[in-house]
């Protein structure tokens, strides 16, 4: 078995790295489209949504910042051309969204699909007895089933 400059399998790395690459690629399409939610919202939960949407945004750049440090630190090449994070991401690009309720239930499902692959990172990250990436797939998971329950609250659901 060959190991990597952090002593980690380097061919179970290379599939962190890739599984990283992949969820890199819905956060960037995530932010893109709560930036967009940020700007475009109207009616009367404007000064809540709009302040919200921006707190969410800042935390998602945050984030994709982290991950791709992550793929860095396990010796490959992050994703960084937004081509390649619109073919590659599940989650869809929305355009022109200035309903408050459409847009949280955007961003609630875009957390379904975050979580869904992060805890795969988790049970892979586990496998290859990579505590850096399991730790931040953990604090990540942790953190958004909170905020997904309190997007599904404004929802009334």
């Amino acid at each position: 078995m060959t190991k990597n400059a952090i002593g980690l399998d380097t061919q179970k790395t290379a599939e962190l790295a890739d599984g990283l690459n992949d969820l890199l690629s819905n956060y960037q399409v995530f932010y893109m489209n709560v930036r967009g939610y940020h700007w475009n919202i109207k009616g009367d939960k404007f000064f809540e949504l709009h302040a919200k949407f921006e707190e969410l945004y800042n935390d998602l750049l945050l984030k994709i910042d982290e991950i791709a440090e992550r793929v860095l630190t396990l010796g490959h090449r992050p994703a960084h051309a937004y081509s390649a994070y619109v073919e590659r991401s599940e989650i869809d690009e929305r355009k022109d969204v200035s309903s408050g309720v459409e847009a949280v239930r955007n961003i609630v499902d875009s957390f379904a699909c975050l979580l869904d692959k992060q805890r795969r990172l988790l049970k892979l990250s586990d496998e290859a007895d990579d505590a850096g990436t399991n730790s931040l797939m953990s604090d990540y998971v942790t953190a958004q089933e909170k905020l997904v329950w309190m997007y599904r609250s404004f929802l009334g659901e």
